[in-house]
């Protein structure tokens, strides 16, 4: 007899969690997690405590290691710097180790953002994929995401986490885009992991290799930005 009267409910709770579940609203959830994680990152620099207060003497060596490269993938998700993070891995676990370490945050930390920016954001943002930009990107990023992604990756201009977020909107699978990631991100790493491992002395010829790569890699990136831009430009 009281049948009638869950109907009404019934259906309040459908459209409730189809409202839910729209795509603004994970969109809206994707934008306040953000702002939630850079906040945090700004308020509290979890970088300071894994470069200084990491508990490598309370830890095994490959225990240490490991942990590190989970919260390095945590804060990578949340906009922090790559390079502290390598640096501290360097400074921390020597260059082996720490390149390991650093290297499987990286993938943990941009597989974390593909995953949220693909089940919160893509819905939302295709659709207004417009214009020449835009959607010339999209085409690379989802037509060849594994050359495009490696390329990304190897000549860093594009912030990590942008990246990430970037090439979720597209249709790129997880594999091209991890593989190109784990790929693409060893030779910039490993830079920054040994001159952090080597910076107690800045004259010997690995930090000195490790800093003219960097510097080297840099003025490569901005002189295909720069040239990009100019492009557009005239288009």
């Amino acid at each position: 007899m009281f049948e009638p009267a869950s109907r009404p409910s019934a259906g309040l709770a459908v459209r409730a969690t189809r409202v839910l579940l729209s795509p603004w609203s994970r969109l809206s959830l994707l934008v306040f997690v953000l702002a939630a994680a850079g906040t945090l990152v700004v308020l509290y620099e979890p970088q300071r405590l894994l470069s200084d207060g990491w508990p490598t003497a309370q830890l095994g060596g490959a225990a240490a290691v490991l942990l590190y490269a989970v919260a390095y993938g945590a804060c990578t998700a949340a906009f922090v710097p790559r390079p502290i993070l390598n640096l501290a891995a360097g400074a921390l676990f020597g260059s082996q180790a720490g390149l390991v370490s650093a290297l499987a945050g990286t993938v943990l930390g941009a597989g974390i953002a593909f995953t949220l920016g693909r089940l919160l954001g893509q819905d939302a943002l295709r659709p207004l994929l417009r214009g020449r930009v835009l959607t010339a990107a999209d085409s690379q990023l989802s037509g060849h995401g594994f050359r495009s992604m490696l390329a990304i990756r190897l000549f860093p201009g594009i912030p990590f986490a942008a990246a990430n977020y970037c090439a979720a909107v597209s249709r790129m699978g997880y594999t091209p885009f991890l593989l190109a990631t784990a790929v693409g991100s060893i030779p910039n790493t490993a830079a920054y992991v040994v001159a952090g491992a080597r910076a107690g002395s800045p004259t010997s010829p690995a930090f000195l290799i490790a800093m003219g790569f960097i510097v080297i890699t840099g003025l490569i990136a901005a002189a295909v930005a720069w040239r990009k831009r100019h492009g557009l430009r005239r288009a």
